[in-house]
């Protein structure tokens, strides 16, 4: 399990891109990889194999108390059931963001992250900054993202790894009673599954 979260503590996220500028451009230079071939896969991460996946996810629970009930007892068989799984997407676990809770999930020792529901982590995710403030002040780095949790509201911080990885299911918001799945998944993004936001009515 151990390759699946990678321990790696370089801070140089510029470094980091830099590097992978220069393989990518002497790769297309070369003649080995098509650019083309490269963003289509970048959007299927972000925006097919990604954040629309835990969105539909989402919608479902919402609307379905029975799959809501699956999805709270066995995320990772829940979460199957609609075509999602695979690598990165095992052993997940979702939690509820309710009017007394709200969830944030971090991983504090790399980047440990639901691929198939989520998509591409994004660069913050990764950062130093938000790995060790997520755990030390919460509240701030949410402030941060604009929200502000009343004090009456507890905030709890999930540490994805290698065995677990979470996914936020967040609040539906009012007003939104009448609204169908597909409606609803328009609502849901990556950052509210995260926790990093809260998903507004329309």
């Amino acid at each position: 399990m151990a390759s699946d979260h990678d321990h790696d503590h370089d801070n140089s996220l510029s470094e980091t891109v830099l590097r992978v500028k220069a393989l990518e451009s002497l790769l297309v230079e070369k003649g080995l990889v098509d650019p083309a071939a490269l963003d289509a896969m970048v959007d299927a991460y972000e925006n097919k194999i990604g954040p629309r996946n835990g969105a539909r996810v989402v919608a479902r629970a919402w609307t379905d108390p029975a799959y809501k009930a699956r999805l709270m007892a066995d995320a990772t068989a829940a979460i199957a059931e609609l075509g999602y799984s695979g690598a990165q997407g095992e052993h997940m676990v979702v939690v509820e963001n309710t009017p007394t809770v709200h969830n944030l999930v971090v991983c504090t020792l790399c980047s440990c992250y639901p691929w198939p529901v989520l998509g591409l982590p994004p660069v913050w995710y990764k950062s130093s900054a938000y790995r060790s403030r997520a755990v030390i002040d919460p509240r701030g780095v949410l402030r941060d993202f604009g929200i502000t949790v009343p004090d009456e509201v507890a905030v709890r911080v999930r540490d994805s790894t290698a065995e677990i990885r979470y996914l936020v299911l967040p609040e539906r918001p009012a007003g939104t009673e009448s609204l169908g799945a597909e409606a609803l998944e328009v609502l849901v993004t990556r950052d509210t599954m995260i926790g990093t936001a809260k998903v507004s009515a329309p």
